[in-house]
């Protein structure tokens, strides 16, 4: 069947067949194989089904029909405070399900690691786009619950610079914490921070060993587009804290 490549993917290239993605396997592969398993065992729908390895070495993943917001600009529906609360929810769902497991070893659950609306699948639901699923798994490891929520506060709120009211950001990440249940509130904004300068320092030990990927995305501006960010919640930091009480 014909290949037909899927757009948004800046690190790895992504090509559908028929109802089946196939994506370059890596080291993580072994561990992606199990998550995606161990989900299918249990019914949970948030993620693609893993249906092996094809003979060019690639995984191969069920396709998941929808809507994925990697544009910058996207759907009003994306943004709102029903997709936000969604989105939190179905975090909380695959925690609880990986938490006490092997995959989870002696940390709360298995994070994605890369929770943003690039890498989330929305869907009509009562004539409004909403997150049904996660996609790109092969981030995934071991971590604690607060990492993921974290990561989505910093990626689906956009907090950095482009954020014009600092309320309304604090407010829709309390939202977040809401959605989500019992966390560590205090740590929140000092894990988006931990993430950011992480991401930023990461890419730049990857590009200054050769990574092709990582070399494309800070010549892209990425990386000071992160530390911008950085510079951002870390002046605001009291404000989004003081929402979080």
């Amino acid at each position: 069947m014909p290949e037909s490549t899927l757009p948004g993917g800046f690190v790895n290239a992504v090509v559908r067949i028929g109802d089946t993605v196939r994506r370059p396997a890596s080291g993580r592969t072994g561990f992606v194989s199990d998550l995606l398993t161990l989900f299918a065992s249990r019914g949970w729908s948030g993620a693609p089904r893993w249906l092996g390895v094809d003979e060019q070495g690639r995984e191969v993943l069920g396709y998941l029909d929808g809507q994925v917001a990697w544009e910058p600009r996207r759907p009003a529906a994306v943004s709102s405070d029903d997709s936000l609360l969604a989105v939190a929810r179905l975090v909380r769902e695959f925690h609880d399900l990986t938490a006490g497991t092997a995959a989870a070893g002696d940390r709360e659950v298995v994070c994605h690691n890369d929770l943003s609306p690039k890498n989330t699948v929305y869907r009509p639901v009562d004539g409004q786009l909403r997150p049904v699923a996660f996609i790109d798994w092969d981030l995934a490891a071991p971590g604690d619950r607060i990492h993921d929520v974290a990561h989505v506060c910093w990626q689906y709120l956009r907090l950095g610079p482009e954020v014009v009211d600092v309320a309304e950001a604090a407010r829709r990440m309390r939202l977040v914490a809401d959605g989500y249940g019992p966390v560590d509130r205090g740590a929140l904004v000092r894990t988006v921070l931990w993430w950011q300068d992480r991401c930023a320092r990461g890419i730049e030990t990857a590009a200054d060993a050769g990574d092709a990927s990582m070399i494309r995305l800070r010549a892209a501006g990425v990386v000071g587009e992160v530390w911008e960010a950085h510079r951002w919640v870390s002046a605001h930091r009291g404000a989004l804290e003081r929402a979080l009480r």
